[in-house]
C-alpha cells in the first residue's frame, strides 16, 4: 500500500473542542476512505492554540520560530489539508486567520483542502462558503465541493434530520480522499528512485 500525508488543522479554543471533534472526525473519514483505495494515511493533528504565541510572533517578525516551523512545514508537505475553525460573528476565529496569513502564498497552491467549521447554530453554516471558502481559494488551494459545519444540535443527532453531520463527514472525507489518490505524493523525491536495479542492467546489456 502506498502512504500519503494528511494535515487536521483545529483552531478550536476549548478543550474538550468541538471543532477538534470535527477535525477527528472528518480525519477518520478520509483514512477509511484512503483504505478503500489501498493507501495508508499517515494523519497529524495541529491544535493552533498550542503554537498562539509563535503565530503571532511569525505575524509580528516575520519568521517563524518555535514548534511553529514544524507545523508550517507539515503543512507545506501535505498531501491533503484539513481546516476546522469555530465562527465568531459569522466568520473564521482571529487564531485561524492569523495562521493563514502567514503561510507562504504558495504552500497552497494545487493542493486538496477540506473545510470545517463548528457554531452554534445552522444559520452561520454559510460562512463557510462566503467566507473560508474564498480565502482558500485565493491561496490556489483545490477546495473539496462539500465542507463541513457542524452546529450544537448535530453532535446529539437532533441537527439536520435530510442530511445529518455523519452523512456529510463520509461524503467530504471520500471528495478529499480521491483528490489525494489522484496525485502523487508530495513526499521528499527519492534520491535512487530513478536508478535501475542490478536485474534490469543486465536485461539491457
Amino acid at each position: 500500500m502506498s502512504e500519503r500525508t494528511i494535515v487536521a488543522i483545529s483552531a478550536g479554543i476549548g478543550q474538550p473542542s468541538s471543532t477538534r471533534m470535527l477535525a477527528d472526525r472528518l480525519s477518520a473519514a478520509v483514512t477509511e476512505q484512503l483504505a478503500v483505495r489501498e493507501i495508508t494515511a499517515d494523519v497529524r493533528t495541529v491544535e493552533l492554540r498550542d503554537v498562539a504565541h509563535d503565530v503571532v510572533n511569525a505575524m509580528l517578525t516575520g519568521f517563524p520560530a518555535g514548534e511553529l516551523t514544524g507545523v508550517l512545514d507539515a503543512v507545506t508537505g501535505a498531501d491533503g489539508l484539513i481546516a476546522v475553525t469555530p465562527l465568531f460573528t459569522t466568520t473564521y476565529s482571529g487564531l485561524f486567520k492569523s495562521f493563514v496569513d502567514i503561510l507562504d502564498n504558495e504552500s497552497l497552491t494545487g493542493k486538496p483542502v477540506l473545510l470545517g467549521a463548528t457554531g452554534g447554530t445552522p444559520r452561520h453554516s454559510l460562512a463557510l462558503e462566503y467566507s473560508m471558502r474564498p480565502l482558500f481559494t485565493y491561496l490556489h488551494a483545490e477546495v473539496t465541493t462539500t465542507s463541513v459545519f457542524a452546529a450544537t444540535d448535530d453532535w446529539a443527532g437532533e441537527g439536520d434530520k435530510v442530511n445529518p453531520l455523519p452523512a456529510r463527514i463520509r461524503r467530504a472525507g471520500r471528495e478529499l480522499a480521491e483528490a489525494v489518490a489522484a496525485r502523487e505524493p508530495s513526499g521528499p523525491a527519492d534520491p535512487y528512485g530513478a536508478v535501475p536495479d542490478f536485474e534490469q542492467m543486465m536485461r539491457e546489456l
